[in-house]
């Protein structure tokens, strides 16, 4: 047992990298590191990874907003939708079976892992906009927030996103307020919960205090690694992970089946070959033409 909340807090650490470097990604840790390391049953490791995710996140807002990289008046808004869907999503899920739960989580996390993969496409070069579309920041608000309180996932790598291109935010600034919103989504979610789950405080206040110390860590890596190359890495992580848990809730027959997995070997090589082959078709950036140098200006040697 002291090994299992061992290795569970070590492995909490990765968590709060993973919010300090790319501004989400915790709860696509955090609930396989619960269910299947601390081995808490799946609505408990839910419910646990809210408070987790939230608290991380509340701690990792301090140096972005020192930063002058959190925008408060979209991330609040973002936050209240989202806690309202959040807190339904909580309620909501009391009534749906916990391997429906788990389900949906690694669907989550193989769409999360797509998008990331691909990269994101969007704003840049376009203009930011000089109103926020606020209704429709509380639409995807509260939607993002009903995910993120049913199934525990889905917080950042939508956030992030929808901050960007909804709210016409830079990236460094939609990554310090995602963490606002981030945290009173899974709050709200954990509220929700907890009229039907009992948490171990004990362990949670563990992870915790990992994922915090593992948030700092995170967050003075950001901008020495390679954002692409990070986000690329950390998505095809997901993919395993998001293929593991959903492996896991097949019947025995079929976990074991050698015909299963051969086929889903063969899926993931179709679709790193479609990957590698769709960045090899992006066109490079147009250069822009020399200017000629008039004759006889070239120096001699």
């Amino acid at each position: 047992m002291t090994g299992t909340l061992a290795l569970t807090i070590g492995l909490a650490v990765l968590i709060g990298v993973s919010l300090g470097l790319l501004g989400g990604g915790g709860s696509i840790l955090a609930v396989p590191l619960l269910v299947y390391v601390a081995d808490l049953p799946p609505k408990e490791a839910i419910a646990t990874s809210l408070l987790v995710v939230g608290a991380t996140s509340a701690v990792g807002v301090i140096p972005h907003a020192r930063a002058h990289r959190v925008r408060w008046r979209t991330g609040l808004i973002f936050g209240v939708a989202g806690m309202t869907g959040a807190y339904a999503g909580g309620r909501l899920a009391e009534f749906v079976p916990a391997g429906f739960l788990l389900t949906g989580f690694a669907v989550m996390m193989l769409a999360t892992a797509v998008a990331m993969i691909r990269g994101r496409r969007g704003a840049e070069g376009r203009p930011a906009p000089h109103e926020l579309p606020v209704p429709r920041v509380v639409l995807d608000g509260v939607v993002v927030g009903l995910v993120t309180g049913l199934v525990g996932a889905g917080g950042g790598f939508l956030v992030v996103p929808a901050l960007a291109l909804l709210g016409g935010l830079p990236m460094p600034v939609a990554v310090g307020t995602s963490l606002v919103v981030i945290a009173m989504k899974s709050f709200a979610g954990l509220a929700g919960y907890l009229s039907s789950v009992s948490i171990d405080w004990g362990l949670a206040a563990a992870v915790v205090v990992a994922a915090v110390a593992g948030s700092f860590a995170g967050g003075r890596l950001a901008g020495r690694i390679p954002a692409e190359i990070l986000r690329k890495a950390f998505g095809w992580f997901v993919v395993v992970m998001g293929v593991f848990v959903l492996g896991q809730q097949l019947p025995e027959e079929l976990r074991t089946s050698p015909l299963l997995w051969t086929g889903v070997g063969v899926a993931a090589a179709v679709t790193v070959a479609l990957i590698v082959r769709r960045g090899r078709r992006t066109p490079a950036p147009r250069r822009e033409p020399a200017t000629p140098v008039p004759a006889g200006s070239a120096s001699r040697h």
